[in-house]
């Protein structure tokens, strides 16, 4: 198990590069397969001493769930951020800079919820304190700064937190 886990520092990651590569070749050959499984075993390898602690998950099948909620929001969001724009004149939008107080300990789960708050339309992460406690958001309309805060807690903090911690 140990020689395993040298070779394959990071199995996750070596899956993810292998799809990528026959995702990016078009092509379902056996060659593209091996190829791209080669890539991803040496990338990961190859870098491993750029990696100092390997994240481990604490739910892994959790993901799944996060992940459709997240696709489910980015299809919601788009639909709201397009009805504001054609429908809501200037003077009566309300941005916001709301700030995040972060309960989540782990780089890794951070950085998941500051990329899922800037892919869901209408919401950009801007900036993190520097001991990484809080999160400074930008809302393109936000009537109610505190309701997107709890929000924001609540459907992805609260999640990433089981996942990650």
């Amino acid at each position: 198990m140990n020689l395993l886990r040298r070779l394959v520092p990071h199995p996750i990651l070596t899956l993810l590069l292998t799809l990528t590569w026959v995702l990016l070749t078009s092509t379902w050959t056996l060659n593209s397969l091996v190829f791209g499984f080669l890539l991803g075993l040496l990338i990961p390898f190859l870098t491993q001493p750029y990696w100092p602690h390997q994240m481990r998950m604490k739910k892994p099948l959790k993901i799944a769930a996060y992940i459709f909620i997240v696709l489910y929001d980015i299809v919601v969001a788009n639909v709201v951020v397009a009805r504001i724009v054609v429908f809501k004149p200037n003077r009566k939008r309300q941005p916001a800079w709301v700030t995040v107080p972060l309960d989540l300990l782990t780089p890794e789960a951070i950085t998941v919820l500051a990329g899922t708050i800037t892919m869901t339309p209408g919401t950009v992460s801007a900036d993190i304190s520097s001991g990484g406690h809080a999160l400074l958001v930008h809302c393109l309309d936000a009537p109610d700064p505190d309701a997107v805060r709890d929000e924001i807690k609540q459907r992805y903090e609260r999640r990433l937190k089981e996942i990650f911690e």
